[in-house]
């Protein structure tokens, strides 16, 4: 038998063991056949197994030596590189440490694993995985790859962790994460067509446009599998406890607050060169005196929108916690305190309420919000009732002290007694958790669900 007979008889059988990991998979997993079936496998001259995101690559020695070693490990692979797919790993970004993000990816997606008790991917060092994720959980409420991520770089593992934790999770390689594979647009190394600028930017372009629709693709098949699971623990009364968290993760809605607060803001005019309008009294003027020379002077005032009148409600039960809200409100300040964002005079009142109103700080300026923020203290600490405060922000506006309220933020942890009618001013309940799972809100209300993170 020659050499290239031996390598494709090598390459089908490595193709067979690869088939039938996958096809053991589906059978165990039914609700994340599309996901399963979604990977292309290639051989590529890897150590190990990786993925772009629409292909799966791996080598057919190292495949069939991991099935000689243990029968559950090709399985065990290939689950690992479709739940980075799933979670969507490759799309997120590095979070600041790629080494930590890798580490972190890994982790979670063994847990997600491992919570799923397949005798189909069991493998021998699952033990000593779960040990060290019992350790993990003591500081990390989820065991989702962000949060894993941040308390890594906040608590950073000295480099010989690092390498133990890589041995006990990892499984595949992300280097396509960062980089195309070969082949691809964006993935050559030079040449003389490669240097010319316009072709560079055309490769750019292709690929971010190949990885756009890879990652909508499997935002798709997430929510699908999120919807299947979900229904199927309803019937059963099964947890996938690591998979479900990291669905819930992944697919939670994600807010711009910045972009939010423009939503209460109010057109008005501004001390400001507006070049887009002028004078067509001088313009004509000048044609007409100077036959080829309009006189053009600039409107020194502008109509923008920028933030007049509103409300800010902090709830301060107790079961709030008072360094998130003055992060909220040093967050919020941080927006309005730019030129685009602040009229020269305002009417914002920031008011303190539990079950009862606490306090009503009135501001009227950028320099009275600063004074506000060195000297703020929390008051209350007692129950949740939000009925007060829509109480009196309609007494104050009886008492003409809003002539154009746009609306009320009110910052709370969601469990109180809302009031049963709509106000006549947008309302905004702002949640600040890193639970997937917060309280609804009445129908006429936004709701806005924030991580601490935002907040930094």
């Amino acid at each position: 038998m020659s050499e290239e007979e031996q390598q494709q008889q090598l390459q089908k059988l490595a193709l067979d063991v690869l088939t039938l990991s996958r096809n053991s998979l589906m059978v165990n997993l039914r609700f994340m056949d599309s996901a399963i079936s979604r990977l292309r496998p290639v051989p590529k001259g890897t150590e190990t197994t990786a993925t772009d995101g629409q292909t799966y690559y791996y080598s057919p020695v190292h495949l069939l030596r991991s099935y000689r070693t243990a029968r559950e490990l090709p399985a065990r692979r290939y689950l690992h590189t479709v739940f980075h797919c799933i979670f969507r790993h490759m799309f997120i970004g590095t979070l600041k440490d790629e080494v930590l993000w890798d580490l972190a990816c890994d982790m979670a997606v063994e847990h997600a694993i491992n919570g799923l008790s397949l005798d189909a991917v069991t493998i021998d060092r699952v033990q000593e995985q779960e040990q060290e994720l019992k350790r993990m959980s003591r500081n990390v409420k989820y065991l989702t790859a962000e949060m894993i991520c941040h308390y890594f770089l906040e608590n950073r593992p000295n480099e010989s962790d690092i390498r133990r934790l890589r041995r006990l999770f990892s499984l595949d390689d992300h280097v396509f994460w960062y980089k195309p594979p070969e082949g691809l647009p964006g993935a050559s190394g030079g040449g003389e067509a490669d240097s010319k600028e316009s072709g560079e930017e055309a490769q750019k372009e292709n690929l971010f446009a190949q990885r756009r629709q890879t990652e909508a693709m499997w935002k798709e098949i997430s929510e699908y599998i999120q919807t299947a699971l979900e229904t199927l623990e309803r019937k059963k009364g099964d947890r996938a406890g690591g998979l479900t968290q990291n669905l819930k993760a992944v697919n939670r809605e994600r807010y711009d607050y910045t972009s939010f607060l423009k939503q209460f803001s109010v057109m008005g005019e501004a001390m400001k060169i507006n070049p887009d309008e002028f004078d067509y009294i001088y313009y004509t003027y000048g044609l007409e005196l100077y036959r080829n020379m309009p006189l053009i002077e600039p409107l020194e005032y502008k109509d923008v929108r920028r933030i007049r009148e509103f409300v800010i409600a902090i709830d301060t039960s107790g079961s709030v916690e008072g360094k998130l809200v003055q992060s909220f409100i040093q967050k919020t300040y941080n927006i309005l305190k730019s030129s685009e964002s602040f009229f020269s005079r305002i009417n914002l009142h920031i008011i303190q309420c539990d079950a009862e109103i606490q306090e009503d700080v009135k501001i009227t300026s950028q320099e009275e919000f600063d004074s506000y923020l060195q000297t703020m203290q929390l008051h209350g600490f007692g129950g949740t009732d939000f009925r007060p405060v829509f109480r009196y922000v309609d007494q104050l506006i009886a008492e003409k002290e809003f002539a154009n309220l746009k609306g009320l933020i009110y910052f709370t942890d969601g469990f109180g007694t809302f009031p049963e009618r709509q106000p006549p001013y947008r309302t905004a309940f702002v949640y600040v958790s890193d639970e997937y799972e917060n309280p609804e809100v009445p129908v006429w209300a936004i709701k806005l669900v924030l991580e601490s993170e935002d907040l930094k």
